[in-house]
């Protein structure tokens, strides 16, 4: 499909009819994304895939830098913290409008009264729009924000502090991430007054460089150019679309075809091709992240250590490195990459081993043909091109030693809310890191805070929290490292993971495409990006 094919199908669907055709295909950037959002809630949600479809609408107090980690100012344009570590006051930019959309049209800008709405609403259970639309807040959880912030106050117009219980070295990193996004406190009055506060998770408004303008499950979602964004150098297209498809090879043949200009998770076997075209550009660096497999340890026979040190030793990684990630992984021995400040280069892997791994099930009275379910991810992950192979592997290695793995699998969406409900025995996941901070996996996947939320393993361990807790009270790199490493040192030890590979992110992408930088977090944005001929 050409250009002009691509500027007929939106002119059919009445988006871009007063526009010429050819001013109309140059101005529309379409990405090849992997899955559809559950929402636009952001807040809500933990999966990449609502972080992409979140990511042009909102702005929060604190961003990422393009292509870094480091943070930088956005709606705050600056922030002090108080001697005591425990009073961050946010200064906030002027001039910021929210999204005229959806019927709403906003009389003011943004002020301090949306961002103590924002944390309110996640902070208060008894806030009267969470009582109207009632939502939990996994990140927020997960991370202890809710009992660490104990007042979010507006101290004048353009002026909000936060008051914590004790010291976040990572708060600042924390917010900004994408749950930390900034609501409009007027457009969730008026979905109050009309009745219709679900409205906010389909219907979304926000300060972002573009708004929504349509969304169609499994199929696209559109996005307009926000005319009024408060830094108009980074809305250089009229429309952002993104082609939903579940399917790789679709995915690639589309890109090829110049049917959208940036995809998503190639196949690692597409990789020679695309590297080849000379239309098509390939940017690639070290993945900041880990696929893993974990073991719900509420549930028996999980619940007893030597069955998971059983079937982690029973799992041949390598095999599955070379079969599943075809030369773009490195195997994974720790719960966060190499490349995590406080990684400890100490630990090892149990070696490979189906005899023992049988030795210690019958140890535990496990009996010949035990059933569990393994669960597959149906979407491509940065951090596993092809859960359904691995998971037949895996399935294959169990056998081995005397247990029987059926594979299931649900929508993307649905098999995140079950994973977050406890109802697998065996899933396979994975992280890309949020925000620089250790704590963002060693905390967020696997305290008994993030239960319920970021982690799968349902793991509860006293010692570890209380390492994990103490190092984020803390400001000392050196200090917080030892505690960190400790805390991996017992996280190996308990086994409620089997960490397998740490993908190397491969972004294909037209050759015309230009102001789009690889996140190491993972996040696609497209502001500042546009298309040269």
């Amino acid at each position: 499909m050409r250009h002009t094919h691509l500027a007929a199908s939106l002119l059919s669907l009445g988006l871009l009819a007063e526009l010429p055709l050819a001013q109309a295909a140059s101005k529309n950037l379409v990405f090849c994304s992997e899955g559809s959002p559950s929402g636009f809630d952001i807040a809500q949600y933990t999966t990449g895939t609502d972080n992409d479809a979140a990511e042009p609408l909102y702005n929060r107090l604190t961003e990422f830098q393009k292509g870094g980690t480091a943070v930088i100012p956005a709606l705050a344009t600056r922030w002090e913290v108080s001697e005591d570590g425990l009073t961050y006051t946010f200064h906030l930019r002027e001039g910021v409008k929210f999204h005229s959309n959806h019927g709403f049209t906003p009389t003011r800008d943004f002020n301090a009264q949306d961002v103590v709405f924002t944390f309110q609403r996640m902070l208060d259970r008894d806030h009267p729009f969470r009582k109207a639309y009632p939502a939990e807040f996994p990140y927020f959880g997960s991370m202890s924000l809710d009992k660490n912030i104990t007042q979010v106050e507006q101290t004048g117009p353009m002026e909000v502090a936060f008051t914590l219980r004790s010291v976040d070295a990572a708060f600042i990193q924390n917010i900004a991430m994408g749950f930390a996004a900034i609501l409009s406190a007027e457009y969730a009055d008026h979905l109050l007054e009309t009745g219709k506060p679900s409205d906010i998770n389909h219907k979304p408004i926000g300060t972002g460089p573009f708004a929504l303008a349509r969304y169609q499950k499994d199929a696209q979602i559109r996005y307009k150019a926000n005319k009024q964004y408060w830094d108009p150098s980074q809305v250089k297209v009229e429309n952002l679309i993104y082609a939903i498809n579940t399917d790789p090879s679709v995915r690639v043949q589309k890109l090829r075809k110049n049917e959208c200009q940036i995809t998503l998770n190639p196949r690692p076997a597409d990789l020679a091709t695309l590297h080849k075209d000379p239309k098509l550009k390939v940017v690639e660096q070290a993945g900041y992240n880990v696929g893993y497999i974990a073991y719900n340890t509420q549930r028996a026979p999980f619940d007893q250590l030597p069955v998971r040190q059983a079937l982690d030793m029973a799992v041949n990684k390598q095999a599955i490195l070379d079969a599943v990630y075809e030369g773009s992984g490195q195997l994974a021995v720790n719960a966060m990459p190499p490349t995590q400040w406080s990684y400890d280069t100490t630990i090892k892997d149990a070696a490979y081993n189906p005899e023992k791994a049988r030795e210690l099930l019958q140890q535990a009275g496990i009996k010949e043909g035990t059933e569990v379910t393994l669960w597959a991810m149906p979407v491509q992950r940065p951090y596993n091109p092809n859960a359904k192979l691995m998971a037949q592997m895996l399935q294959a290695d169990w056998a081995k030693v005397g247990i029987k793995a059926r594979i299931v699998s649900y929508e993307w969406g649905e098999y995140v809310k079950r994973v977050k409900d406890g109802e697998h025995d065996i899933v396979l996941l994975g992280w890309t890191g949020d925000n620089g901070d250790p704590d963002n996996w060693l905390g967020t996947l696997y305290s008994c805070d993030a239960i319920g939320s970021n982690n799968a393993a349902m793991w509860c361990d006293a010692t570890y929290d209380a390492l994990v807790k103490k190092a984020k009270g803390l400001t000392d790199r050196e200090q917080r490292s030892e505690l960190y490493r400790q805390a991996q040192q017992l996280l190996k030890q308990q086994v409620p993971i089997t960490p397998v590979a740490h993908s190397k992110v491969s972004q294909p992408m037209s050759a015309k495409v230009d102001g789009f930088q690889v996140s190491p977090l993972g996040r696609n944005d497209f502001s500042g990006v546009t298309l040269i001929d």
